[in-house]
Formats: C-alpha cells, sequence, structure tokens
C-alpha cells in the first residue's frame, strides 16, 4: 500500500507536459486571430452541419491583450470552417456581461475593439448586459459600432435559445 501511495505522489509531483502550440494556426476566415489546431483522423466535419452558438464572456481582457473570450468564438468559426463547416452555416453570439463590457467600449486604447470589429462584419453579433453597462456607466453610444445592448445578459440567452442557440461553456 506504501508503494502505491508513493508511486501516485510522485505522479502528481511531477510536471505536467509542456503545451506544444506549434500547429496552432489562425484562418482560414480570421487570418489574425482564433487559432486552432487539426484534428487527425476525425476527417471533415458534415457540410451541411448548421451550428447556432451562443459564447458567455464575463472575464475581461488582461492589460493590453485582447480578450479571450472573444477570440473563443472566432476560435470556434475558424477551426470549422477549416473541417468543413461553411461560413454561412455558423451564426455565433457572444453575450457579455460583467466587466468585460468595457473590452467593447470604442476607445483607441482598447485592444479588443479591432477583433470585435471584424467579428461583427463577419457576422458575429455582440450582445452587452444592460445591467452590466448601467453598474459600469456605459451607454450604447459608447460601444463598438454594430453592439447591440439587451436588457439582462440573461435576457438575451433566453432569447438566443429561443431561436435556437445552444450556449457554449467554454
Amino acid at each position: 500500500m506504501r508503494k502505491v501511495i508513493m508511486v501516485t505522489l510522485a505522479l502528481l509531483a511531477s510536471p505536467l507536459a509542456a503545451q506544444d502550440m506549434s500547429t496552432f494556426k489562425t484562418g482560414p476566415v480570421f487570418k489574425q486571430f482564433g487559432p486552432h489546431a487539426p484534428v487527425e483522423g476525425i476527417g471533415q466535419v458534415p457540410a451541411d452541419t448548421e451550428f447556432a452558438v451562443a459564447f458567455d464572456v464575463s472575464k475581461p481582457a488582461e492589460a493590453g491583450e485582447w480578450n479571450k473570450g472573444f477570440e473563443s468564438a472566432a476560435r470556434f468559426i475558424n477551426m470549422h470552417v477549416a473541417h468543413g463547416v461553411p461560413e454561412d452555416n455558423i451564426r455565433i453570439a457572444v453575450v457579455v456581461h460583467g466587466k468585460a463590457v468595457n473590452d467593447l467600449l470604442a476607445r483607441g486604447d482598447n485592444p479588443s475593439a479591432d477583433m470585435v470589429q471584424i467579428m461583427i462584419e463577419h457576422g458575429v453579433r455582440f450582445i452587452v448586459c444592460g445591467q452590466s453597462a448601467a453598474a459600469y456607466g456605459v451607454t450604447q453610444d459608447q460601444l463598438i459600432p454594430g453592439v447591440e445592448m439587451a436588457l439582462s445578459a440573461m435576457t438575451a440567452h433566453a432569447l438566443l435559445q429561443q431561436r435556437g442557440y445552444t450556449v457554449n461553456p467554454f
């Protein structure tokens, strides 16, 4: 029994294998962001696949970086288009609440602004929680053009679900 405990402790103490990000590439839709890796052995996702996915983002970006939650939505699009799903078959909404609403402000010092604008141009919806906006003093005219305002994040998710969107837990 003692030997089993010692082996278990040794395994828990050993560092995990380092991540290999060398196979991660951006594109084909967003060439500046949204890296993904090919997955061998899965083939293509059926071309008639349709996605309607809502992402929930409340965590703000780290200082000087763009919002990783927003980039996850871009990664979802890039990896599925790269694996055979037409871009037109993918509908994405990003529901933003909490301090992350500040990452949707139309300010020159907002690292997420260009990424958000490009994603909006590709049909990605960004929906701000009106309750969070009110709490942080954010008004519609301060947001990046094309960003929508909802009564609340809860309202936005409920309406999206009624329209067939599923919530992505990542």
